[in-house]
């Protein structure tokens, strides 16, 4: 199946909505209020169906000038225009407005049609039609068909029916494998259903029961029911004309302009990069100056925001950012049309390029908007990357982020990986050079502390991350992969550091020694020690933290230290005790040591710690196992 959609365009009562009757045998006019009045007030929808399995959807907008924002809500999906002009009236104001739109969301094809010829003359017709070549010179529709009909009395109907098939058949098709989105056009209730949207499947697919989100009023829920051309169907795809049944939602929480997505890859903007471009015959837009801003479905008021200029003239473009006073759901490609805000007349439009961009220095250059639009999609996703610093991004995020399809993506992906352009972390994407950043970073931190502190054996891993202001799940792999530093437990270091003591400390070291050995079974407490030796308490720390650790002391409390040789002799003399006796009591303890209470007591709750005695009641028993 090639399903394909097809959008009028043209001036009020030039006969859209006459023609789309004749061709698919469907009154698009749904409304009573059209009937009567013979106008196309809001968007209708037909569809033509050939024997290949071609499908095309057909959006008629309506034309007059109140009414262009809802022509604007019916373009963002179509892929062929039938630029409709009546014979009798020829070229009109809505006639150029209609085509300016298309021509700035990009259509890329399309038919001229001449409607009414029943009432004019073949020369008229003749006459109308170089009038209408010259209109749509350099435009998408320069070199287009013009093909007269009649919808009163089918003339011409059929062969305009083969150019649409001839046409529609070469259309580049939707973005089937990229994540679902549909803009909402309509939202109705039907009895024994429910609440129902329609819109155009701009991308995606998505099936029945499948969980949805609607976007941006944050509304969680399921597919209950889909239909496309009047038949319920399994699975909806981008390009088709959709109504959605939805389960457990009000028709008043939702509106046009609302998106109806796959859950958990979308979130609202009301901030966005974006190439903007003004029609020739626009008035000058001044920086920040307020406009009306359309996508999809949407019309926000936005503010535009002239990156490299105080005004932009008609024809020419630039970088802007737009400041929406709504949120909106979008992707970088999406294309958009601004409004004049008053009086309110089509200005121009663009691409967006980012819709959640980094705050821009006013000294920052714009080589990434530049890659954005034009560059390929490898280039686009390491940029964006890129501008996340060392925070980085999720792929989901990536993927909600541009408009292309997901293998697409996940191709890029891979291939700047190969490249080392980027590295993955878990499920967060980082640029290389954000990566050599935060190492050189980590190694900065190291090389600094390992200075002022020479008898620590490292930096807590978490001071380092706090410093840098890296995630948890980034910086673990991250530091394990560096071959120049040492993850000693909760501690970070460079390989190449090792603690050593100056000479200075090293004389502090063999006077501490002398007088632990002195003291014996009586060691000089810390306070004591700081007191002969006149030294910072922070340097003792360090020093007997050092000699700990190196084995030659050993430390009772926070207060007590005795030498490797001091404990040693203390196990001898528990190991020849216990050799002829099974219990020991404290004043035991005491005695063989030839020590006081104030020493015995911290002695026998350091070897209880160390599973060298094991207290039980009064006494204690010998496990020998420090």
């Amino acid at each position: 199946m090639h399903y394909v959609i097809l959008g009028t365009a043209g001036h009020i009562d030039h006969g859209k909505s006459a023609l789309v009757k004749a061709l698919t045998g469907i009154d698009p006019d749904r409304l009573k209020e059209e009937k009567e009045r013979g106008i196309t007030i809001d968007l209708g929808f037909a569809d033509l169906a050939y024997p290949d399995g071609l499908t095309v959807g057909i959006v008629d907008v309506p034309g007059h000038e109140r009414l262009v924002r809802n022509m604007l809500a019916g373009a963002g999906g179509i892929d062929i225009v039938l630029l409709v002009i009546a014979a009798d009236e020829g070229i009109m104001p809505q006639s150029k407005e209609h085509l300016a739109i298309c021509n700035l969301l990009k259509i890329k094809s399309g038919l001229i049609v001449l409607t009414k010829i029943d009432l004019v003359e073949p020369d008229w017709v003749k006459l109308v039609s170089d009038e209408v070549r010259a209109f749509v010179k350099g435009t998408f529709l320069e070199g287009a068909e013009i093909i007269p009909v009649s919808s009163k009395t089918g003339e011409h109907i059929d062969l305009l029916k083969e150019k649409i098939h001839e046409v529609a058949l070469k259309v580049k098709p939707k973005l089937t494998r990229g994540l679902f989105r549909l803009p909402i056009d309509r939202v109705f209730t039907l009895k024994g259903f429910g609440t129902v949207v329609t819109g155009t499947a701009i991308s995606g697919s998505i099936n029945v029961d499948e969980p949805v989100e609607i976007l941006p009023t944050n509304i969680s829920s399921k597919v209950r029911g889909l239909h496309s051309h009047g038949k319920a169907i399994k699975t909806a795809y981008a390009g088709q004309r959709v109504a959605i049944n939805l389960t457990g939602v009000e028709k008043e929480s939702l509106k046009r302009g609302d998106v109806v997505v796959v859950p958990g890859r979308f979130s609202p903007t009301k901030t966005i990069d974006a190439k903007i471009e003004l029609l020739k015959d626009s008035p000058v837009l001044k920086n920040k100056s307020l406009v009306h801003f359309h996508s999809g479905t949407a019309e926000v008021i936005a503010r535009a925001i002239l990156y490299d200029r105080d005004e932009l003239k008609p024809n020419e473009g630039c970088y802007c950012q737009l400041r929406l006073q709504e949120p909106a759901i979008l992707m970088s490609g999406d294309r958009y049309i601004i409004r004049r805000f008053s009086p309110v007349e089509t200005i121009g439009g663009g691409e967006i390029l980012d819709m959640h961009p980094s705050r821009r220095k006013k000294s920052e250059g714009l080589g990434d908007l530049e890659v954005f639009e034009k560059g390929t999609l490898d280039e686009k996703i390491a940029t964006k990357i890129k501008k996340t610093g060392g925070h980085g991004i999720p792929v989901s995020v990536i993927e909600g982020w541009i408009n292309a399809d997901i293998p697409a993506i996940k191709d890029a992906i891979r291939s700047l990986k190969d490249k080392e352009a980027i590295v993955q972390f878990e499920d967060v994407l980082l640029h290389g050079g954000a990566v050599n950043s935060i190492k050189e970073g980590i190694n900065k931190i190291l090389i600094q502390f390992h200075k002022q502190n020479p008898l620590k054996s490292g930096v807590p891993k978490e001071e380092v991350r706090a410093q840098l202001k890296v995630e948890q799940k980034i910086f673990n792999p991250l530091i394990t992969s560096m071959k120049d530093v040492v993850v000693d437990k909760d501690l970070l270091r460079s390989a190449g550091f090792r603690v050593s003591l100056s000479e200075v400390d090293k004389g502090i070291e063999t006077k501490i020694i002398n007088m632990l050995e002195k003291g014996g079974l009586q060691p000089p407490l810390k306070e004591e020690l700081l007191t002969a030796l006149k030294m910072p308490p922070k340097q003792l720390d360090d020093i007997l933290k050092l000699m700990t650790k190196e084995g030659k002391l050993v430390r009772i409390n926070e207060t007590m230290y005795v030498t490797k040789n001091v404990y040693d002799k203390i196990i001898s003399l528990l190991k020849d005790f216990f050799g002829k006796k099974k219990e020991m009591t404290v004043a035991e303890f005491r005695d063989i040591l030839n020590t006081s209470r104030k020493y015995a007591l911290p002695f026998l709750e350091y070897l209880d710690t160390q599973r060298v005695t094991m207290r039980v009641g009064d006494v204690r028993k010998f496990l020998g196992k420090g």
